[in-house]
């Protein structure tokens, strides 16, 4: 894999890493680039396919899986989700950071991989209040919120493995935690902005 280190952010749905995400984007106009996801999910209203994910069959993603074209993948909720290395391929041909937005067992099958990344794990300050976030969201059924809610909690006990992260943000300050992913990231911003210069 050519190009810059790719980020592998992490971390349960409603701690912030979009919002992150969204603010690293905006700051650094075309340094990052997101690897599209694939997903056997139907989209969700406003979601375009190629933008927000590869909506796919569950046939044609698991005949690429056998292939050996995913990085990782996982079944959340009866769903699958993967990246697929052509994706982190077509941001890294563009010299940009490839960002991709994985749970726990993604993180771990990276491990395996010889991607080489920075790990980041983005963490609510607490159970407590990730609950409320999801719950303002108003995208979801109470079934589901529980389901997301034993998710986390199971992400979050599996994190704290040591060495697993090169970073762990608790997001319970926005500016603090952004200034926090913005500082481990820096090395690789000014790489790719000084190659793009030559």
């Amino acid at each position: 894999m050519q190009g810059p280190r790719p980020v592998v952010l992490s971390g349960p749905s409603g701690a912030g890493k979009s919002t992150l995400l969204k603010k690293l984007l905006k700051d650094y106009e075309n340094v990052f680039g997101f690897s599209v996801s694939h997903t056997t999910r139907q989209p969700r209203p406003g979601e375009v396919n190629g933008k927000d994910y590869h909506f796919v069959t569950r046939e044609e993603m698991q005949k690429e899986i056998d292939a050996g074209e995913f990085i990782e993948h996982a079944e959340f909720s009866g769903n699958m989700y993967g990246t697929s290395k052509g994706a982190v391929q077509a941001v890294q041909a563009q010299n940009q950071i490839c960002v991709l937005d994985i749970d726990i067992q993604g993180v771990k099958n990276i491990k395996k991989t010889d991607l080489n990344p920075i790990y980041i794990s983005v963490q609510p300050p607490s159970i407590d209040i990730l609950e409320k976030r999801l719950r303002d969201r108003k995208t979801e059924t109470e079934e589901s919120l529980l389901k997301r809610l034993t998710a986390a909690r199971v992400d979050l006990e599996l994190s704290k493995e040591p060495g697993l992260f090169d970073l762990v943000i608790i997001n319970d300050d926005l500016e603090k935690a952004y200034s926090e992913l913005k500082e481990v990231l820096l090395e690789e911003i000014k790489k790719t902005e000084e190659s793009r210069k030559s």
